[in-house]
């Protein structure tokens, strides 16, 4: 702290005011990530109930994550504007009722227009204004509090993968999208309620002096070519993870180890389940790996991992052990890219236009879901195997591992000294 700091009371008061404002995000986000972590539980039901075809069904994947990332940018203007409370409070009743509606629908148009509209438009407002909240909150330490919120994107849906499967099987799925839309709905409104923005009163931390930059506005960001290199990398490293993630019940039934026993438990189920908390894991893990050797250095580590544990895991395929323990390798390696380029551009770019810059970047998540999604499952239906989807996954692993070193580290340099 600086020596024109506000008395001691009232500055020690502000390290707990943020690490509450960590806590309520990270609720928020557990609230919203079961729409794409527990998507593939249910496409099965929604294949045989609306008679669609696979390809058919994961549209409304690529419609969530489309919506949830290309609108983006103007959420995350409303959210600069008017604050993040009512609109991550009205986000999350969203994507509750996005689940909700979806079990009454008909057709397929009808789950497009539901589950894909609601829970895309809902969970983009949710995930890009806590982003945002936690990159002002915490300046000192970006990668971490990026990292920690955006576990719970991944974490939350650890909860929900054994009680959402137990019901569907009990239930029907129809009554487990009411019960999970109307709990979730409510516990992430109720959280978003209690956030607030840094005001004048609150004294931060400075900014690590290796990440201080001047603001730059989104106009101008767009303009660069650091911007577009990264938006290239996390588009490739989004086609992979959500590749695996909307398919990942299609070809472990194709693999023939969805339903084997592994330590008592199915092993679809448990490997969902432990890819949710390696997925969450990674982000803050990661995140704080970052913050101390460099993004670009820890981009390198966890993609060529992934690229590495992904490979392992289709050799290994028949195995199912092998297949619950890789897969978590898999979202261990995958799960950072929502802390580490968030952090990234920010240091980059610079605070101010934080949410907003960060809303343009996030777009190459839903250009990655249309790859991995309905495209991934359209290639597996013409060539009538999943090894070339992995192999596309593997190659896209590497290089942008290989990118983060020999492309992005020197090219992010330059820009800084240029500014």
């Amino acid at each position: 702290m600086s020596v024109s700091a506000p008395p001691a009371s009232s500055a020690a008061a502000v390290p707990a005011t943020r690490w509450i404002q960590l806590v309520l995000g990270l609720i928020s986000m557990m609230s919203i990530s079961s729409p794409q972590y527990v998507w593939t539980l249910f496409t099965k039901s929604f294949q045989d109930n609306l008679g669609a075809t696979l390809p058919a069904v994961q549209v409304t994947f690529s419609i969530l994550i489309v919506l949830q990332t290309w609108l983006s940018p103007g959420q995350g203007y409303l959210v600069d504007k008017f604050g993040p409370r009512a609109l991550i409070a009205i986000g999350c009743v969203l994507s509750g009722l996005g689940w909700i509606t979806s079990a009454y629908v008909s057709g397929i148009w009808g789950l497009y227009l539901t589950y894909g509209l609601f829970c895309g438009v809902g969970t983009g407002i949710v995930y890009i204004g806590i982003i945002g909240l936690m990159v002002r909150w915490f300046p000192d330490r970006r990668g971490f509090a990026t990292g920690m919120v955006a576990a719970g994107y991944g974490f939350g849906a650890i909860a929900t993968s054994f009680p959402i499967d137990s019901m569907i099987k009990s239930a029907g799925y129809q009554h487990t999208l009411v019960v999970f839309g109307i709990i979730l709905g409510i516990i992430g409104a109720a959280a978003a309620l209690a956030m607030r923005m840094p005001g004048p009163s609150d004294v931060l931390p400075a900014a690590a002096v290796t990440t201080k930059s001047s603001d730059v506005a989104p106009n101008a960001m767009l303009r660069s070519k650091v911007f577009w290199l990264m938006f290239v990398m996390m588009t490739m490293m989004s086609t992979g993870g959500l590749m695996i993630i909307s398919q990942f019940a299609a070809f472990s039934r194709e693999f023939g180890t969805a339903n084997v026993m592994v330590f008592g438990l199915a092993a679809l189920p448990l490997a969902l389940t432990v890819d949710r908390f390696t997925n969450g894991l990674t982000r803050p893990f990661f995140g704080w790996v970052s913050d101390r050797i460099g993004r670009e250095n820890t981009m390198a580590i966890a993609f060529l991992m992934e690229a590495v544990a992904v490979t392992v895991m289709l050799l290994l395929r028949d195995n199912a052990l092998a297949f619950v323990v890789l897969s978590g390798l898999v979202f261990f390696g995958w799960g950072e890219i929502f802390s580490l380029f968030p952090s990234t551009l920010t240091d980059t770019f610079g605070n101010k236009y934080a949410t907003t810059n960060y809303g343009f970047l996030y777009m190459a998540q839903g250009v990655g879901s249309v790859l991995g999604g309905p495209l991934a499952a359209l290639l597996h239906d013409n060539t009538g195997s999943w090894l070339p989807v992995f192999g596309i996954v593997i190659v896209c692993d590497a290089l942008t591992g290989i990118l983060a070193l020999v492309a992005l580290k020197p090219m992010r340099r330059s820009y800084m000294a240029e500014r």
